[in-house]
C-alpha cells in the first residue's frame, strides 16, 4: 500500500543462508527488503515458533503485535487444488500437502486487520496496547532459553559442517521448546533424504531407510499427532 509509509521486510530463517533460500527469493521477484538470518535470531528475539509469521511495528519502533500467523495475501480467484500425475510425486509429498491444505487461515481477516492498522496507525483497532502485546507475548523460561542456547549452537555447528554434532543440539533444542515448528522444521530440512530438489521438503525418514531419521517426528506423523487445525495458532483480532 503506497503512500502509507508503510514497508514491508520478509526474513528467511534457515542455517544454509543463501544456499537454502535463493531460489524462494528469486521465484518471490520481491521488491521489498528481503533479508537473511541463519542462526534464527528473529525466532529468539521476537518469539516466532512457526511460518509465516508477522510482527508488527510503528513507526516509533513499538510492537503494536507480537508474532502471530500471517497468511499470504487473499488471491481474486482462489487457486485450483493442486493436481500431479500419478507416479510424479512420491506419496508421502501427496499426503503432506493434504495435511497442509487442511490448516485454517484467517487470510480475509488478517489482511483487512492488516490494510486498517497502515491506513489509521495508531487509532487502528488492530494496533494493540503496550500490556496486551506483553500479555500475547511467549514468555522466556529458563527452559526456553536453554532450548535456544542449544538450537544456536546446532546452527553455527551445521554452518561449520559438523552435522553429526549439531543433531544432537537440535534434539535437545526440540525437547526444551516443544511448541516451535521452525526449530523442527530446520533441523529437518538439512536431512538429505532422497535426491531431486524436493529432498529438503520431504522432512521425514526414508521409506527404505527408517533407521536413518535421526529424529523422533517429522512434519508428517507430527501434524497428524496434533491435528493441522492445531499446526498455528489462531489469529485473535
Amino acid at each position: 500500500m503506497a503512500g502509507f509509509g508503510f514497508e514491508l521486510v520478509t526474513v528467511g530463517l534457515d542455517a544454509l543462508g543463501a544456499q537454502g533460500c535463493r531460489e524462494f527469493m528469486q521465484a518471490a521477484k520481491p521488491t521489498h527488503p528481503m533479508l537473511l538470518d541463519t542462526h534464527h535470531v528473529l525466532a529468539a528475539k521476537f518469539g516466532v515458533i512457526n511460518i509465516p509469521q508477522a510482527i508488527w511495528i510503528d513507526e516509533d519502533g513499538m510492537i503494536v503485535r507480537p508474532a502471530e500467523a500471517a497468511p499470504a495475501p487473499p488471491q481474486p480467484v482462489a487457486p485450483p487444488p493442486p493436481q500431479a500425475p500419478a507416479g510424479a510425486m512420491p506419496p508421502r509429498f501427496m499426503e503432506m500437502m493434504g495435511e497442509a491444505m487442511k490448516i485454517p487461515r484467517a487470510t480475509g481477516e488478517y489482511h483487512a486487520a492488516l490494510r486498517d492498522w497502515i491506513i489509521n496507525g495508531k487509532r487502528s483497532a488492530y494496533a494493540l496496547s503496550p500490556d496486551e502485546v506483553l500479555r500475547r507475548s511467549r514468555p522466556r523460561s529458563a527452559e526456553v532459553a536453554h532450548g535456544h542456547a542449544h538450537f544456536e549452537l546446532a546452527c553455527a555447528l551445521e554452518i561449520d559442517g559438523h552435522h553429526d554434532r549439531a543433531v544432537v543440539h537440535f534434539r535437545a533444542a526440540h525437547a526444551l521448546v516443544p511448541d516451535s515448528w521452525t526449530f523442527r522444521r530446520q533441523a529437518w530440512s538439512l536431512e538429505v533424504v532422497g535426491d531431486g530438489p524436493l529432498r529438503r521438503f520431504w522432512q521425514g525418514p526414508h521409506p527404505d531407510r527408517p533407521e536413518d531419521w535421526p529424529y523422533a517426528g517429522d512434519w508428517l506423523s507430527d501434524v497428524r499427532k496434533v491435528g493441522a487445525e492445531n499446526y498455528s495458532e489462531p489469529w485473535q483480532p
